[in-house]
């Protein structure tokens, strides 16, 4: 049974507080809506008990905040004075205390819709779970989970609302252990009770006590943001028309012959082979023949094409006899394209350049280098 009625406040605090229309009321901060309450009066045993003569009194505290205009979160807090009723005289003056989470529901704005304020008379229903302690002097004090239901009659004061009375009748229920026959809220474990408190509510950011309706935009502000739309509005309607004109014209216009002079742009073509030689060597390797087929390839292809080949030799020995090297080295270049591929020796240039510096390393520079020329 206490499963069923916390899952029904938990299912109705969800619907109440999306039953109003969160683009008609203002937005709030968290601090905003919040509320403080005191208040007194009486309780007793729900049954097996005399209802005025068993009566004692308790007073309470309470804290919430709205969150919306059909839902309110708050907490309490009541003390109740020694009851007497079981013929056991408690010496303290306080023998219970009870403290409650409740969801308060406004069920004149979920019937009737929120107006932007509180109504003068309002109705609300409330439930929640709570901890209640049992103040026992030479004893073991005793804690026991208690629910509680009921309802609020509030009379909001003033224009601003900030002031409501509010007559709160109610009932308690004790929870005992689910191996206990009490433990389904039976009445036998309750107290009834009424209290009459007072309520004050802050004021929030939006300048008023409660939730207000979210306020319209007034004419001139309307109208100093309008204004600016309409004349960008102005501006690309003239634009469109101008440019349905420029399109108008350019389909109508005849056809211009322009004369366009291309430039052709011969590119030289170009090709440089290189062939190494050993130390001291004259004679093309096998390895080479390759790099000098490149060349008789290209000049066979390009008739018009010449080649130039320069010989090289590397830094060691006398210089008369690295000069001698790097000429022969160019013409063995020069006779195997004569002779073995048959190109006119009119078109092959060989020249010895002594000792080369192309190549950072010295063994490097034992070459011949074929360049094509157009």
């Amino acid at each position: 049974m206490k499963k069923i009625f916390l899952s029904v406040m938990l299912a109705g605090a969800a619907v109440a507080a999306n039953a109003q229309s969160v683009s008609s009321i203002s937005n709030s901060k968290f601090f905003d809506n919040w509320q403080v309450g005191v208040n007194v009066g009486g309780y007793t045993p729900t049954t097996r008990h005399p209802f005025f003569k068993s009566t004692r009194l308790n007073f309470g505290v309470e804290v919430g905040k709205q969150i919306s205009p059909s839902f309110r979160l708050s907490a309490d807090g009541v003390a109740y004075i020694n009851d007497n009723v079981d013929g056991y005289r408690n010496p303290l003056l306080i023998e219970y205390t009870n403290v409650a989470m409740l969801g308060n529901f406004n069920l004149s704005n979920i019937f009737a819709g929120y107006k932007g304020a509180p109504r003068t008379f309002e109705v609300e229903a409330f439930a929640g779970p709570g901890w209640l302690h049992a103040y026992n002097p030479g004893r073991n004090d005793n804690n026991l989970m208690t629910v509680k239901f009921g309802a609020n009659f509030l009379l909001n004061l003033g224009s601003s609302k900030a002031w409501a009375v509010k007559l709160s009748p109610s009932i308690l229920y004790g929870l005992t252990p689910a191996d206990q026959q009490e433990h389904s809220l039976n009445n036998n474990a309750s107290l009834t009770q009424a209290s009459l408190g007072i309520v004050y509510r802050f004021k929030g950011s939006n300048g008023a006590h409660h939730i207000t309706a979210a306020q319209a935009p007034a004419a001139p502000v309307v109208e100093d943001k309008s204004g600016p739309l309409r004349e960008e509005l102005r501006d690309a309607k003239k634009r469109i028309h101008e440019l349905e004109e420029e399109l108008a014209e350019a389909r109508n216009r005849k056809p211009e012959v322009v004369e366009v002079e291309t430039e052709v742009v011969k590119t030289k073509r170009t090709l440089e082979s290189v062939v190494t030689f050993a130390q001291g060597k004259t004679i093309i390797a096998p390895s080479q023949q390759p790099n000098v087929a490149r060349i008789a390839t290209y000049l066979k292809k390009y008739p018009n094409s010449k080649v130039v080949i320069k010989g090289f030799a590397s830094p060691e020995g006398s210089i008369e006899v690295n000069e001698r090297i790097a000429k022969a080295r160019a013409e063995a270049v020069k006779a195997v394209l004569v002779k073995q591929y048959k190109i006119d020796g009119d078109r092959i240039v060989a020249e010895g350049e002594g000792i080369g510096h192309m190549f950072s390393e010295p063994d490097w520079n034992r070459v011949s280098i074929a360049t094509i020329k157009e």
